[in-house]
This record gives structure tokens, sequence and C-alpha cells, in this order.
């Protein structure tokens, strides 16, 4: 029950990495009268992110180039917007996304959420180094400038990394903190966040998936149903974000990648932002909890939503079976 997962991507190392090579087909794709979108979407579609960034680095001795730059001056739209998203290392992305987030008048939080709750202490360091070098400032500090009560002590909590990260389940804790969430939430008048807030943000997330389990025996009730009726607004969807990411993350992801194509309109940049984050970690997982959940595959959903190359490039993702030309 509490032991991690292993997920999967679809997105793999290309065996035998040719970077002079692959530079030189990107620098083709891009010289002269059109572009060679399909050439594009073959290497990026079929090199993970650290060959990537040897290609560009290639490129760049070879031609003196920026490879990014270049990309941006011949694409557009959503496109561009893919492309470059997967020319750019993954923590620097992050970072990118919670300085959207902030940046200007009024605060994106659900994006915030998005990227900054389901977090590993490392990622968490990871993103904050990368903000740090992206912008020479405190992420924690702009953070916590641009939001206030208790989802502000929600993301100051993530932010600061200090999850319990031990593998063995202590089963005397689990039992004492589903006891302690019922009794600050559905055991009284009115709501303790603050102890949702300790245990969500500090528990290892094996003690969580334990915990989850043990709250349905003291609670007769799942603990998300617990938390929709005990919080709401931002505070409610950063602790359903932790207990979602915890309980089943290819599904939490799955959900969220759903609401970007439900209705009518795309939200393309969240699309983007959630195949690309996840396509080396858990979209293979992803796909297959997409179809458990909805009928449908993650593919025929994009491809009714989506057009031309940023259609294909998305499916080129999803599908992970490319190879370098």
């Amino acid at each position: 029950m509490g032991k991690e997962r292993y997920f999967q991507g679809t997105i793999k190392a290309a065996v035998d990495m040719n970077a002079e090579r692959q530079a030189d087909l990107l620098r083709k794709a891009m010289k002269g009268i059109g572009t060679d979108e399909r050439r594009i979407i073959q290497i990026l579609a079929s090199h993970n992110n650290d060959q990537r960034q040897e290609i560009a680095n290639t490129y760049k001795q070879s031609f003196g180039r920026d490879l990014i730059k270049d990309l941006k001056s011949e694409l557009c739209g959503c496109f561009e917007d893919a492309v470059v998203a997967l020319m750019t290392l993954p923590d620097q992305y992050d970072a990118m996304n919670v300085h959207k987030a902030i940046k200007g008048l009024g605060t994106d939080e659900s994006l915030l959420i998005e990227v900054l709750c389901p977090r590993t202490n490392q990622s968490m360091t990871e993103i904050k180094e990368a903000f740090k070098t992206l912008y020479g400032k405190d992420m924690m500090k702009e953070v916590e400038s641009d939001i206030s009560g208790d989802f502000k002590r929600v993301l100051v909590a993530q932010l600061q990394g200090n999850r319990t990260e031990e593998d063995e389940v202590d089963m005397e804790k689990v039992k004492k903190d589903a006891q302690d969430i019922y009794d600050a939430g559905e055991g009284r008048l009115g709501t303790d966040e603050s102890l949702f807030n300790k245990v969500l943000c500090m528990r290892s997330f094996p003690h969580l998936r334990c915990m989850f389990e043990e709250y349905k025996r003291v609670a007769s009730k799942d603990l998300k149903d617990s938390i929709k009726s005990e919080t709401s607004g931002n505070l409610k969807e950063s602790f359903l974000a932790i207990v979602k990411w915890t309980e089943n993350r290819p599904a939490y992801i799955a959900e969220r990648l759903h609401k970007t194509m439900a209705g009518i309109g795309t939200d393309d940049e969240q699309l983007i932002r959630l195949i690309v984050s996840h396509s080396e970690t858990s979209l293979a997982d992803v796909k297959e909890e997409y179809f458990k959940m909805y009928g449908k595959s993650l593919r025929s959903m994009i491809e009714g939503d989506t057009s031309g190359d940023y259609k294909k490039l998305l499916c080129a993702i999803v599908d992970g079976t490319m190879t370098p030309p």
C-alpha cells in the first residue's frame, strides 16, 4: 500500500545518439526558404531532454547560433510553444511557470498548485535553484509576497521541502495522523486547517497512502470528500492536488489533461505543460489511466482538439515511437 510505484514515460533516450548529425539536420530543416517541420518533430520526439541539450550545445559549436532562437524564428503559435518547452531544461521550465504565475497583476493560483504542490524535496530544491539562476531572486520570497492566508501556508510548507522521505511506514503514526485529521475536520465544529497542512505537507508519500486508507476506516468516508466539505477555494484545491498525486499520480495527471480539452476550446498552455513535463517520467502510465477513466485514448482526444504540426508533435510525444533520422 505504501510502497512507491515505478512509472514510465513515453520519451526515452535514443540509442547511439549522434548529436552532430542531429544538429546538422536541424540546421538544414531551418535553412533557406521554408521550414521542414516534420524533421524537427522527428528529432525532438526521438530524443530525451538530456540529449536535446547536447544537440543544442553541438548546434552552437557547429554553427555559432542558438538553437532555441532559431526554432522560435521559424515556428509560431502552439507548435512553437511546445517545441520551446521540449528544448528547455525541466527545472528551468518549472521555474519559468512559477514566474509566469506570479508576475504582473494578479496570480495564477491554479498554476502554482500544479507546479508546486506535488513535489519531492529534491525537485523543489532544483526548481528554487533554477529560479535564482533565471531571475536572480529567491523563489520562496517571491511566492510568499504574492499570496496570503491558509493557501500561503500550504505553499510555503511545500517550498521549504521538509517532507519526510523514509520508505518504512510506522502504522502507529499513521493511525494517529488519521485520527488527528478527523478530529481537526469532520469531528468538530469548524476546521483546523493547520493540522491538515502539517500532515499533508510534511509526511512521506508512503505514509500518506497508508493514512488515506486508515482515514476511511476512522471517518467512514474518503479524505478527498472531507477536504471538499471542510475547506474551500485554493486551499481545497492544493490539498486535493497533494492527495490525488499521492494516491495515483498518473490518474491525477490524466484528470488535469482531460480538463484542458473538455468543453469548448482547449487550454493549450496547460496541455503543453502537462504533456512535456511528464513525457519522460509517467506519460506511458498516464495514457493507460486516461483510457480507464474516460473510455477514449489520450491520443484521440488530442487529435480532436488540436491541429497541424502542433497536433503531430503532441501525438508523437504521446506515442513515443519516433526514431532518430
